[in-house]
């Protein structure tokens, strides 16, 4: 599956990302027939605003290849998590890149860490987080809304990501982490409303050598309380952050030279320059960083 690997060759089953401009992306499951309303078996074809597009046609195409419809063309590219977190239905409020970026390096991941996320909702993260760690990682996800867990093991699945990730229906300020990954962890993430009720059970779940600790959260207050969790529960350089992303203008601008007595004082000479744009992508969350020290029973 192409989630797995990079590979060059689309094949059936294989999910692409179907690139029409740049504010408009769509994730397609290559599927030469699906079913219509009446339940019979149908070619499956795609419309977009520049027309119909067969989709069995992409079988045996490269992968960033420019297809050609009656109106345009579309590309056709290989997907990526951030590709996916761009195209992913969103069952719950997802976490975007540049905030997963961060929460990547403060978790100080690389391949073969044991991770444990809670909770996993739309599986943004989910993506990235195996990305990182594979092949010899492993990823242990927990979301307390069961139909959730359902739908994104499945998408797992047909991703070929399956090996790298176990999901589980769990409440975690509830009922911990569970014993299969009791002092396991190299790190583990938090996306809850009470993130704080989920620190003891973190501390068990870290090896015992320690390890990075990340949670996310929209409100200032979630912030407080989870500070002060972490400091109760033995963690350490607590620190938190938010990723506002701002944009630089780029242009060459002429500028007037002054030349103080000469007759002609308008000449000018070219600079590059740079300028912030006229607005900045507002907030989206709090990202709370912290350290869990080696320990003894």
């Amino acid at each position: 599956m192409s989630f797995a690997r990079f590979k060059e060759v689309i094949e059936e089953d294989d999910t692409v990302i179907l690139y029409v401009n740049v504010n408009s992306m769509h994730a397609l499951k290559v599927t030469p027939q699906i079913k219509n309303k009446n339940g019979a078996l149908v070619s499956n074809v795609f419309q977009t605003v520049y027309g119909a597009l067969k989709v069995d046609s992409l079988i045996g195409k490269k992968f960033g290849s420019k297809v050609k419809l009656t109106k345009g063309w579309v590309y056709v590219l290989h997907p990526t998590p951030e590709l996916w977190t761009l195209t992913l239905l969103h069952r719950t409020q997802i976490i975007y890149t540049p905030d997963i970026s961060m929460i990547i390096f403060q978790l100080e991941l690389k391949p073969g860490s044991i991770v444990i996320e809670a909770g996993t909702g739309s599986g943004s993260l989910s993506h990235a987080l195996i990305r990182t760690i594979k092949p010899s990682g492993h990823l242990f996800t927990y979301d307390f809304h069961a139909a959730r867990v359902d739908v994104v093991r499945e998408e797992f699945k047909e991703h070929g990501l399956s090996e790298y990730v176990s999901v589980e229906h769990r409440d975690v300020c509830e009922d911990g982490f569970g014993a299969a990954v009791t002092n396991r962890a190299d790190a583990v993430f938090l996306d809850l409303p009470k993130p704080w009720d989920a620190v003891p059970y973190a501390v068990a779940a870290f090896k015992k050598i320690g390890g990075r600790f990340v949670s996310f959260s929209p409100c200032i207050e979630q912030v407080q309380n989870t500070c002060k969790a972490l400091s109760e529960n033995g963690f350490f350089e607590i620190v938190t952050m938010e990723c506002l992303l701002k944009e630089l203008n780029v242009q060459v601008r002429a500028m007037p030279i002054l030349n103080i007595g000469a007759k002609e004082t308008t000449s000018q000479k070219t600079y590059n320059t740079a300028s912030p744009g006229l607005s900045v992508c507002g907030h989206s969350g709090y990202i709370t960083a912290a350290t869990l020290p080696p320990r003894q029973d």
